[in-house]
């Protein structure tokens, strides 16, 4: 839609100006309609190499202007990994237009980077859980649920970017969801520089892809390239972690946090503290340390870990969380086909992982996961995961059950 109507603006407004500006030719005069780009426009659009009116559509019966037509061939030049037909297409397209690409391309150019300068990416998605915790309580707890996201990014100039994230949920048994209201899970104004980053607003925090899966409302910045640095403070909210970490009834607390990063071909590794400033709790202040490694073997092989431990608590089970898996190959969103398996084992005491982003094994969980996840189209992936735990504090034992397709685009 946005190119849509960029195209419809800048159209006008250069309709305007054709007598000065455009002297060598005309651009605006029609193509006739028995003329031969429209079969070869066509061809490009089926093939996928042009898009049409930016609104993923060629309206091969609608007369359209040689500006139009030149503004298709200026896109279809632009691509990469053409077939040899397609260019030999493009090739004579771009000769009969070469006036109007002359006239037009600084134009065209322009255009193109404006209608980029907003990107959405999203996902819809389905997951089912059962997870059947056989303590004393004998609980069985069910999720169906449907979720829509999407995660828009605006170009500010060369340097800065603003993102977002979106969510709406629905529950699929009881066709509840938040009455149609969309909430505004992240927000964040993004500065990339050489050997520096900064972030300002709410975003993930560090540590997300393990005990700290959540967001923080602050700055963050990262320096570093082979070896990173990175230095946070915020707000902390506990609303995210509901039946969670032991911290889910506290109020908003001042999260601060510490890292160094290093990744270097096949070996990644990771150290970082976090600091949590409570108010409702008799000891005001929560800390934890992580130590994260990783290793590649090949492309189809990798082992990946992590060890964390919080000074909260003097129950060591509890205080502690550690996990280690085992990945094979892995399902490309973009690559039909493509397919991944894992075996890792859990261990996620309730007081070190607030904001775990985990699955199949729980909090207060510690157990084998099995999963995998599989590539059925391009965009659609689908994923299981089997968790058999054990209670960290108690005697119950645990099975979780976890499938769910995405829809990405």
């Amino acid at each position: 839609m946005k190119k849509t109507l960029v195209s419809a603006l800048t159209t006008a407004l250069v309709v305007g100006a054709a007598s000065t500006t455009f002297a060598a030719s005309n651009p605006f005069a029609d193509v006739p309609a028995d003329h031969w780009a429209y079969d070869a426009v066509s061809q490009l659009a089926a093939d996928g190499v042009i898009e049409g009116y930016g609104d993923g559509t060629y309206r091969g019966d609608n007369e359209i202007t040689r500006y139009e037509m030149a503004q298709m061939v200026a896109k279809a030049m632009a691509k990469s990994g053409v077939s040899d037909a397609d260019k030999a297409l493009i090739e004579k397209l771009s000769a009969e237009f070469a006036d109007e690409l002359n006239n037009l391309g600084v134009r065209v150019a322009s255009l193109e980077r404006n209608a980029d300068m907003v990107k959405w990416n999203g996902q819809a998605r389905y997951t089912m859980e059962r997870h059947v915790d056989k303590d004393a309580t004998a609980t069985d707890s069910h999720t169906d649920e449907f979720l829509f996201r999407l995660e828009p990014s605006a170009e500010v100039n060369s340097n800065w970017h603003v993102n977002a994230r979106l969510d709406a949920k629905i529950n699929a048994a009881t066709d509840e969801g938040n009455d149609g209201n969309v909430s505004l899970k992240r927000i964040w104004a993004q500065g990339n520089y050489d050997n520096f980053a900064v972030k300002l607003g709410r975003f993930g925090s560090l540590d997300n892809d393990s005990v700290f899966d959540t967001q923080v409302a602050g700055a963050e910045v990262a320096f570093g390239n082979k070896v990173q640095g990175i230095l946070g403070a915020g707000r902390q909210s506990f609303s995210s972690n509901s039946g969670k970490g032991s911290l889910k009834n506290e109020s908003p607390a001042n999260h601060y946090y510490a890292g160094v990063a290093y990744k270097d071909g096949k070996v990644t590794a990771g150290l970082s503290y976090h600091t949590l400033n409570l108010r409702n709790s008799s000891e005001k202040n929560f800390r934890e340390g992580i130590a994260k490694a990783g290793y590649r073997f090949d492309k189809s092989t990798a082992l990946n870990g992590f060890y964390a431990k919080s000074r909260k608590y003097t129950d060591s089970k509890a205080a502690e969380a550690y996990s280690v898996e085992f990945d094979y190959k892995g399902a490309d969103q973009m690559n039909a086909g493509t397919w991944g398996a894992w075996l890792a084992y859990r261990h996620l005491g309730q007081d070190a992982t607030q904001f775990s982003t985990y699955d199949a094994i729980k909090t207060n969980e510690k157990g084998w996961e099995i999963g995998g996840n599989y590539t059925f189209a391009k965009n659609i992936v689908g994923t299981l995961r089997y968790g058999n735990a054990k209670q960290i504090n108690g005697d119950g034992k645990a099975h979780t059950y976890f499938g769910r397709v995405q829809f990405f685009f």
